[in-house]
């Protein structure tokens, strides 16, 4: 099966190149230079190239018609797709599955692990109201007695105590 399509790509090879041939010898006569002066030769040395110019031209023009009709088909399909919805998502469903249950899917069925998440957690005890409320006094009486001197005082000679 491969030495046929090896066969069959030869031959295609072969076809384009007879192509090639056939098509050059139809579109460019052959050049004769024998008898030609300097003159004649610069002549026909820049008839050559305005057609070369001329040529390339049209080459370059058609590569960018190529490339704007192959974005245009892109941008077609993409629409297409768009439209043909192909991109859904499913409607999920909430799934409810124990702690015990999801531990035993992870770790699979050879491990039976049973965790209590409760009995991990820290235990903390409500202090009294009581105790919160130490000091409650006027907030004003204490400015007053800071400002000054001797507020500033009081506050390092408080450090020391």
């Amino acid at each position: 099966m491969l030495a046929k399509a090896s066969e069959d790509l030869e031959q295609e090879k072969k076809e384009a190149e007879e192509e090639k041939i056939r098509t050059l010898s139809q579109n460019v006569p052959p050049l004769q230079f024998s008898g030609l002066s300097l003159k004649e030769m610069q002549e026909l040395c820049t008839k050559l190239h305005k057609q070369i110019d001329i040529v390339d031209e049209e080459r370059y023009n058609i590569e960018v018609k190529v490339k704007k009709n192959d974005l245009e088909i892109e941008s077609l399909n993409q629409k297409i797709f768009d439209l043909k919805g192909k991109f859904k998502r499913p409607t999920l469903r909430r799934v409810r599955i124990s702690a015990d249950a999801m531990l035993k899917a992870l770790l699979g069925s050879t491990h039976k692990v049973s965790m209590d998440f409760k009995a991990n957690l820290k235990s903390v005890k409500k202090e009294d109201e009581k105790e919160k409320a130490v000091e409650v006094t006027d907030w004003r009486k204490n400015i007053e007695a800071m400002s000054g001197m001797e507020g500033r005082k009081k506050k390092f000679d408080t450090s020391n105590v």
